[in-house]
């Protein structure tokens, strides 16, 4: 039967695979306490960051729903689990890890969906959730002032469509009168 303190354990980290957006395995042997430390101020408000037992975490992973990192628990493991933007916390990790190459970064799952080592890598090039949704407002703000002036030009347009004919006829009765 398994012991109290290891169930509270596995309760404790399948809530958080599941509170979850994201969840990136790394390791971390050879890195002192003060420079994990350092890792976990560097992830950003919205990620903590655990060392975990591997059995014990590939247990809560599997009563989560996430069975895509069995493979990635050997060694000493630790978790970055992310609530906010996954962003953030993957280029806190990568930023990290080229400063000490000791934090390996073994892989993740975003959304239930599992990363790779380079596709967690690939995530931390991309711009924060507040500069893409900025470029998208301002992409869709042009868009609109575009539609504004062609839907302002159609009038006007008409407009000097109509004089320039109501001219051409005003001169061909001017000079058929003549």
């Amino acid at each position: 039967m398994a012991r109290p303190d290891k169930a509270a354990s596995v309760a404790e980290l399948t809530d958080q695979f599941r509170s979850s957006n994201a969840a990136v395995l790394t390791e971390y042997r050879g890195l002192t306490v003060a420079q994990l430390k350092t890792l976990r101020r560097s992830l950003g408000e919205n990620a903590t960051y655990a060392v975990v037992k591997n059995t014990l975490t590939k247990i809560a992973a599997n009563e989560a729903g996430i069975n895509q990192l069995d493979d990635l628990f050997a060694g000493p493991s630790a978790v970055a689990f992310v609530t906010g933007d996954p962003v953030e916390a993957a280029k806190g990790l990568r930023d990290f890890a080229k400063d000490n190459p000791a934090l390996v970064i073994k892989g993740g799952v975003l959304d239930g969906k599992a990363l790779s080592a380079d596709e967690i890598k690939k995530l931390a090039d991309l711009e924060s959730r507040e500069v893409l949704l900025a470029k998208l407002a301002g992409a869709m703000k042009a868009k609109q002032s575009q539609a504004a002036a062609l839907f302002q030009a159609l009038p006007s347009k008409f407009v000097r469509t109509a004089e320039a004919l109501r001219v051409k006829l005003a001169e061909g009765e001017q000079g058929g009168a003549e």
